[in-house]
């Protein structure tokens, strides 16, 4: 067990505030396909649930990561699950490089605001032939005096039709894929309103309604190379460090499908069929102890990773295997409930069929299970040295 009683402190106030801030409306920002994030953000820099492991000379608490972990778990039982995820995009995947390798006046103008919750952030990592194959993006950032031309496009960016800046992986080099990359902060919005050069297409997704999603077009974008995260060129060894807290976070924000699994029983003790309720049936009773069981394994790997991981060990072999569970079980358990909640399963607004079109994502978004077994298979040291540099 890694959560003291001052992690359960935080988690009880999540829930407080998901409970007064973020469950009445799910339903209506899912109808609009949005979530306020400037309202919503600002509300949570100011409980001081957007910084917990950051740094408190620029707002942060300053916890360690275990922190996170607890509050990514608190977080997941908001029940539309686009709202959680551009939450996790602010405080676990835009950030974390910025706060480890950020210049004092990068943390000062970007990062706090980002903790304080003044503006909305998103991470620009995949493209429309880069996702998971990070060394192929495109997008390109070249010198020019002291500024950075910026020409490329992003895809599948969470926050993207609200943000005010994008944490951007582009080349800026000629070298080696994994060594030719630099993370950059690239200004996307002033009061509001699209900067010169900038464009943003929404796309439209089968799940994660509440959640904004969209492409990003740059054409001859210039910011400051002073705007640059840390050295040139380490962009990419520096979004490898920020995928294992993106990867863990992701992971534990599954563990929330337990109310899923409560909320079918419950369903099922009053559904009468052949005289006696639905729940009484073995075979239901035996497969959502399975899943229960499935849940707090799932738990337990996710615990593991994060002690690692604070203890400074290497954790990418746990953590993909977390993401990879983490994805495949959130996806089993939300089929189950469409099954066994039978023909209202199929219903659009009920809350199992909600679950299944969010949950398909996981397996997808943050790394795909493909790509998850990849890494595992290379830490196994199952890969040839030609199979693993592909």
């Amino acid at each position: 067990m890694i959560y003291t009683e001052q992690h359960i402190q935080l988690m009880d106030s999540i829930s407080r505030f998901i409970d007064a801030e973020i469950a009445p409306y799910c339903d209506e920002w899912e109808e609009a396909q949005s979530f306020p994030a400037h309202q919503l953000f600002k509300k949570l820099g100011n409980a001081g649930f957007l910084g917990i492991n950051k740094p408190t000379e620029y707002g942060g608490m300053g916890l360690d990561f275990t922190y996170n972990i607890a509050a990514a778990e608190a977080f997941s039982k908001i029940q539309a699950r686009g709202i959680g995820m551009g939450m996790t995009v602010q405080s676990d995947m835009a950030t974390p490089a910025l706060a480890r390798h950020g210049s004092d006046a990068l943390k000062r103008n970007y990062l706090a605001p980002a903790i304080a919750g003044d503006v909305v952030v998103c991470l620009g990592v995949s493209e429309s032939g880069a996702g998971s194959d990070v060394s192929s993006l495109k997008t390109r950032a070249r010198k020019d005096g002291d500024d950075y031309i910026i020409d490329g496009s992003k895809m599948w960016i969470t926050n993207a039709l609200q943000a005010d800046w994008i944490c951007l992986l582009a080349n800026t080099g000629d070298g080696p894929s994994h060594k030719n990359k630099s993370l950059i902060i690239v200004p996307l919005r002033e009061n509001g309103k699209l900067l010169p050069g900038i464009e943003v297409n929404k796309i439209r997704k089968i799940g994660n309604h509440a959640s904004d999603t969209g492409q990003i077009f740059f054409d001859g974008v210039r910011v400051p190379q002073s705007n640059r995260i840390g050295e040139e060129n380490m962009g990419f060894i520096y979004q490898m460090q920020q995928f294992q807290e993106e990867r863990l976070a992701v992971a534990a924000r599954q563990l929330g499908s337990g109310w899923l699994i409560d909320n079918v029983a419950d369903y099922l003790r009053q559904r009468i069929a052949f005289g006696k309720p639905l729940l009484d049936n073995q075979y239901i009773q035996y497969k959502l102890a399975e899943l229960k069981t499935e849940l707090e394994a799932l738990r337990g790997l996710v615990y593991m990773a994060t002690e690692k991981y604070v203890a400074g060990g290497d954790v990418v072999e746990l953590a993909s295997m977390a993401k990879l569970k983490g994805g495949r079980l959130s996806r089993e358990i939300a089929d189950w409930a469409v099954q066994f909640y039978g023909g209202m399963g199929y219903t659009w607004d009920n809350p199992a069929s909600r679950a299944f079109r969010d949950a398909r994502l996981a397996s997808i978004g943050g790394g795909a299970d493909e790509v998850m077994m990849q890494v595992i298979a290379k830490k196994m040291g199952l890969m040839s040295n030609a199979s693993s540099t592909r």
